[in-house]
């Protein structure tokens, strides 16, 4: 297996306190009660959608949402490069992969807008994660996001290699939905943004990790 690539939210950096921040500052504004960081943590890789879901009981197709999914994204956009960090164990790895010149990079479905700035904000070493990362491909970047194998493709594409020389590392079934339409091995990150509700082993991953540095000793699973 020659490259790896990642999800972002909850599976390289954990950004839940900044989405959590925003949705309590919005939730504040339409006069509701701010909202405990564990009842946030599990949806924070459902991107906006869940968040509005969680704090508000909105879907998509109430005529209300994207008001109020652009009014999140404004606030988000004020607070979002304030508290980015590694999760646990994230640095070693791509240390690790580094040491032994496997690429790595990173394909989520965050908007461009956001993604650049945050993984410049996560230092790696010297330099910061939009710099070592061999490619960033962001929601916004094709027609479709994730769980569309298109922005994995475009990686693909970026990185001068073929699908099934890769492996996809995300925490939500998307990601493994998006991976195995690509045609590329899938992990499952188990220290992510997971719900309850949330069966990973029932998603078709080829492996599933409990620790960053557990996906050294799987990606014999990937060959």
């Amino acid at each position: 297996m020659s490259v790896v690539l990642f999800d972002l939210d909850g599976t390289l950096v954990d950004t839940a306190h900044d989405l959590g921040l925003a949705l309590n500052m919005q939730l504040t504004r339409h006069g509701k009660s701010p909202l405990p960081h564990a009842q946030i943590w599990p949806v924070a890789s459902h991107g906006t959608r869940g968040l509005l879901e969680l704090g508000f009981a909105i879907y998509p197709d109430d005529s209300q949402f994207e008001a109020m999914r652009l009014e999140y994204l404004d606030l988000y956009e004020s607070v979002y490069t304030q508290h980015p960090l590694f999760l646990p164990g994230i640095a070693a790895l791509l240390a690790a992969l580094d040491s032994k010149g496997i690429k790595w990079g990173i394909v989520t479905n965050k908007p461009r807008r956001f993604s650049v700035n945050l993984t410049k904000a996560v230092k790696l070493g010297d330099s910061n994660l939009f710099e070592r990362a061999a490619c960033l491909l962001c929601g916004d970047d094709a027609p479709q996001p994730k769980p569309a194998p298109d922005t994995l493709l475009m990686a693909c594409a970026q990185m001068q290699c073929q699908a099934e020389q890769c492996i996809y590392v995300g925490d939500a079934e998307r990601d493994v939905q998006a991976g195995r339409a690509a045609g590329m091995k899938t992990v499952v990150a188990l220290f992510g943004y997971l719900a309850e509700t949330d069966r990973p082993r029932e998603w078709g991953a080829d492996a599933l990790i409990e620790t960053p540095t557990a996906l050294l000793e799987n990606l014999s699973c990937c060959d």
